[in-house]
């Protein structure tokens, strides 16, 4: 289940606004503060530490209803304690500082560990052409006039007219610094997600995703293999940045024939029939 801190950042990548109130109106009752802390996870005892507790609790008999069987005595639960505590060989003459097996008192530092773990950090420029196709950029800047001219005439080489020209979106992660992370890569992959899922009240219903340029952290998340986003679960391409291509003839030329692919699949969808993958 997700923490508060992790729902908000969803709710922030699908673009929907948590409020919170700020005054507080005349004659109105206070609002509670969360500070949404992580619950810390209780330390285990050994088996030997409950035992030795159970010999140190005062003996009282409990109180019983008539109904019930015939109880067992305070006294015999202590002498069935003791007698495990020799059975298994861990009764030590100073039984006020039992020791914990070295495994039991691993477990609290790991799972410490894993509630702090880093975030994965990268940043994105995304654009949906006529809400189909999505073009990813991986770079914190815009895409300056050089690199936008080269998309677009990409886009025309290969027969892509959207009815209008892409708006590129910006898409950070981690959206809350600080936030408790158990899981890095699962986390990143449902932020993505969920702002790629937020975009369809805007029209967004995308069928392929074009990738200008590699980024390390993002490989993981977007997990194209094969022709296939496995995030998304759509068709994708991934090739050379806009800055390497507007230096590189080469890799132009390269790049052709993945734009007769773009060609065949946008306008084969457009007529309806089925997107496959290139």
């Amino acid at each position: 289940m997700a923490t508060e801190p992790q729902r908000s950042q969803y709710l922030e990548a699908m673009g929907l606004t948590a409020w919170v109130s700020r005054y507080r109106l005349p004659n109105a009752a206070e609002t509670l503060s969360c500070e949404w802390l992580e619950p810390e996870a209780p330390v285990e005892q050994a088996p030997s530490q409950r035992l030795h507790a159970l010999l140190d609790t005062p003996v009282e008999a409990p109180p019983h209803s008539p109904a019930e069987t015939t109880p067992v005595s305070p006294q015999r639960q202590r002498k069935r304690a003791r007698g495990l505590l020799e059975s298994e060989g861990v009764m030590e003459a100073d039984e006020d500082a039992p020791t914990a097996s070295p495994a039991r008192e691993a477990a609290p530092a790991e799972a410490g560990e894993r509630r702090t773990q880093a975030s994965l950090r990268f940043a994105l420029q995304v654009a949906a052409l006529d809400g189909r196709w999505l073009v990813m950029v991986p770079r914190r800047q815009p895409l300056d006039g050089t690199s936008r001219r080269l998309l677009d005439n990409l886009l025309q080489a290969a027969g892509i007219l959207p009815r209008n020209a892409p708006v590129f979106q910006e898409f950070y992660w981690p959206l809350v610094e600080g936030a408790p992370v158990e899981s890095p890569l699962d986390e990143a992959c449902d932020g993505l997600r969920a702002f790629v899922d937020g975009q369809r009240r805007r029209g967004w219903r995308p069928e392929r995703v074009l990738v200008f340029g590699e980024d390390d952290t993002l490989a993981p998340v977007l997990a194209l293999t094969g022709g296939r986003c496995g995030l998304l679960g759509i068709d994708g391409w991934q090739g050379p940045s806009l800055e390497a291509l507007a230096k590189s003839p080469d890799a132009k030329r390269e790049l052709w024939r993945a734009m007769v692919d773009w060609r065949e699949a946008w306008h084969g969808a457009a007529d309806g029939e089925p997107d496959d993958a290139s």
